[in-house]
């Protein structure tokens, strides 16, 4: 890892270079990663103090004790990247604000002229000061008034027919092709010819070509994450990433951090992001992408906590908070999803992540149909949007349309096969549909995907179950990997108890009661389970004479005003009998 202040004058530059060539979420990427690296506090402001102090917490909170050496940079050198000219009076303090005005710039290019006002609301620089005029004149502008491209593609959105496989292709592409080609076999091509290449090649299926060019691009021009992106899509296995002929760089490191994550190590990634972080301690980027690996192991109070910090540092932010929102879904905090699908909706509600915000907000709400038509209008919006097809399929299961809900799993699959959701989802289609071999398969492709979900060992056990399979055996592994995968639906102990009773096995049976009893007492949870094991446990005991025991299970079991209470009664008769050594006074055991 180079210096704080090498990064930051590679950053600097990168910027430009990437904004020249209308790179702009490139540029907008770099941006906030120069932004995020820790300033000396001798050059703080108020301004800047303020944007970056609501970001330590969770720096804080997900380093380690002792840091892992970053990758290494020996061997490997790069021609530097000529720093820029300082403008006539620049100084320590003026080269911090125009980090923030590269950042404002970088949002303003993307058209998020909210988020470049936030960023340059305490700025005071000449050129600060305009771009936060205009972005607050353009914002009203491009909402009401603009009847220009963007306008139009919408409207054009809107208009088009039913979500299909009518993908349109490029006609240019083989010209194009040819002419990189050309380019690059004369050596008269420079790292963003390289990168357009391989979009090319990638786009025209050449994938194992694509790599190589984008590698030549990343190595040559390490500083356009856009490039690093496509790589990364075509790097679907361990292997395939291993085998790449990196250079040694910084950015190498947010790379592999992000393959890490796209291929279920999160641990490893975690380790990555929190190197990262002793440069870039205040990059929202590795924030949101700690919050994303946190979800997928999910720890989602941990979750909750960065989203909500990220959204008090960037109110504006729209990346990443569907996924957010899929948070307060799961734990069904309504006034929280609300708040965010109101605030998404004003800030942007033409992008792919707020649609989605919206529909999970109305699926939560019940109302299916409309969460449908959000979703659909996320796939309008970008009809690879993978979220956007795994949670509409959710919807379709919600209202029993399974062969639309297979349609929609099917697409996502198509796109990423290593989503364990879409996986997940068709197994569920297919078991709602009555075809449990079907389901089954499915089940299993989820589980090999995500084997710490526990959810996916209980939907196979479930489907062992049924009376097509009746694999009892099955089932029960199943259930155990499930409990031992931090069950917090607290099915699988149950589950496991119940079918050991089934099966004669009443010592496991017990055990597993007992366990599960135990959980609902730490949980403060009361209802039909917890009957059924107080039931089942005073009779156990009772069986095995353990009769003090059983006499606890069965006055707990007289708080109870249900059918229990009287057979509680009737087992302390029989306990009380039992230890008074008197043989049973029924009539029916007297001879006539």
């Amino acid at each position: 890892m180079g210096t704080k202040e090498n990064c930051r004058n590679e950053l600097r530059t990168a910027i430009r270079h990437l904004s020249d060539r209308c790179l702009y979420s490139a540029s907008k990427w770099a941006a906030e990663q120069l932004v995020g690296i820790e300033q000396d506090p001798a050059k703080f402001t108020p301004s800047h103090t303020r944007f970056q102090r609501e970001s330590s917490s969770i720096r804080r909170r997900f380093r380690t004790n002792e840091m892992v050496t970053s990758t290494p940079t020996a061997g490997v050198s790069y021609v530097s990247t000529p720093p820029v000219p300082e403008e006539e009076g620049d100084h320590d303090g003026a080269a911090v604000d125009s980090d923030f005005y590269l950042m404002a710039k970088a949002y303003f290019d993307c058209r998020e002229y909210r988020r470049a006002a936030h960023v340059l609301r305490d700025q005071t620089g000449k050129k600060a000061v305009f771009i936060y005029c205009t972005s607050i004149y353009s914002f009203p502008l491009f909402c009401f008034a603009k009847a220009g491209e963007k306008r139009k593609e919408e409207e054009t959105i809107e208009l088009e027919g039913p979500l299909g496989k009518s993908d349109a292709v490029n006609r240019e592409l083989v010209s194009l092709e040819r002419e990189l080609s050309t380019l690059r076999k004369n050596g008269s091509i420079d790292p963003f010819g390289l990168y357009l290449y391989g979009l090319v090649l990638k786009e025209k299926g050449s994938e194992n070509l694509a790599r190589a060019v984008l590698m030549e691009s990343v190595n040559s021009y390490p500083w356009n994450w856009s490039a690093w992106s496509e790589l990364q899509s075509m790097c679907t296995t361990i292997e395939t990433l291993n085998n790449l002929n990196l250079n040694n760089h910084w950015m190498k490191d947010f790379f592999l951090a992000s393959a890490y994550q796209e291929l279920r190590m999160h641990n490893e990634s975690l380790t990555k992001y929190e190197n990262l972080q002793g440069t870039f301690s205040f990059s929202n980027y590795i924030q949101a992408q700690i919050a994303k690996a946190q979800y997928s192991l999910r720890e989602f109070e941990q979750v909750e906590v960065i989203f909500e910090e990220l959204l008090r540092n960037d109110p504006y932010r729209v990346e990443d908070m569907d996924m957010y929102s899929n948070v307060l879904y799961a734990k069904e905090c309504f006034s929280a999803l609300s708040y965010l699908a109101h605030r998404v909706f004003l800030t942007d509600k033409y992008r792919p992540e707020s649609c989605c915000i919206i529909g999970n907000y109305y699926s939560l709400k019940g109302q299916h149909e409309k969460s449908v038509m959000y979703f659909r209008r996320a796939l309008k919006l970008n009809k690879n949007y993978l979220s956007a097809w795994t949670l509409m399929g959710h919807e379709y299961v919600e209202m029993k349309n399974t062969p639309a809900a297979v349609d929609a799993y099917r697409r996502a699959v198509d796109i990423n096969p290593c989503d364990y959701r879409a996986w997940y989802g068709l197994g569920q289609a297919y078991e709602m549909m009555g075809m449990p071999f079907y389901a089954l398969h499915y089940f299993r492709k989820s589980v090999f995907l995500q084997p710490n979900d526990s959810r996916l060992w209980i939907a196979m056990a479930q489907c062992y179950e049924t009376e097509q399979l009746h694999m009892l055996e099955e089932a029960i592994k199943c259930y155990r990997r499930a409990a031992n995968c931090n069950d917090r639906e607290a099915i699988a102990l149950h589950q496991l108890a119940k079918l050991h009773n089934e099966l004669g096995r009443l010592e496991e049976a017990a055990f597993y009661y007992k366990k599960d009893l135990e959980r609902m007492e730490v949980e403060e949870r009361e209802g039909p389970n917890m009957v059924e094991a107080l039931l089942f446990l005073a009779s156990y005991c009772k069986a095995q004479k353990r009769f003090e025991e059983a006499e606890v299970y069965c006055t707990r079991l007289l708080d109870y005003t249900g059918p229990e209470k009287e057979t509680a009664k009737s087992l302390l008769r029989g306990i009380r009998i039992a230890q008074s050594g008197f043989p049973s006074m029924d009539v029916e055991h007297f001879p006539i």
